[in-house]
């Protein structure tokens, strides 16, 4: 039996990417701002994954003297920058920041 001659056609498909963040969460009493970005393929506009991300940012770190300094939000979007105006008061700030210094392990220092 002779063999039949196999064709194969790949269909041309027409992937995309699409990157965005669809949900900012305002937690706890430090007012950790919680961002998921969802990455999402498409194959001819039908979802074919996604993937979730999720960044946790806080108002602040201790230095080497105890103090808070201040989380660069630069690079964060519009929307996050204005909640983190609006949530990251100075309360919130000294309540943080004595949390962090109660919380230090012992002889250690930031």
């Amino acid at each position: 039996m002779a063999g039949v001659p196999f064709t194969h056609q790949q269909d041309k498909m027409a992937l995309t990417k699409e990157t965005s963040a669809d949900l900012i969460n305002v937690i706890g009493p430090f007012k950790i701002i919680e961002v998921r970005t969802t990455t999402r393929i498409k194959d001819d506009g039908v979802i074919v994954a996604d993937n979730l991300h999720r960044d946790s940012i806080k108002c602040g770190d201790l230095n080497s003297n105890n103090e808070l300094v201040p989380t660069d939000i630069s690079g964060q979007s519009a929307e996050v920058q204005a909640i983190a105006a609006a949530v990251w008061t100075d309360a919130v700030k000294e309540s943080y920041r004595q949390h962090l210094i109660a919380t230090l392990p012992e002889g250690f220092t930031p």
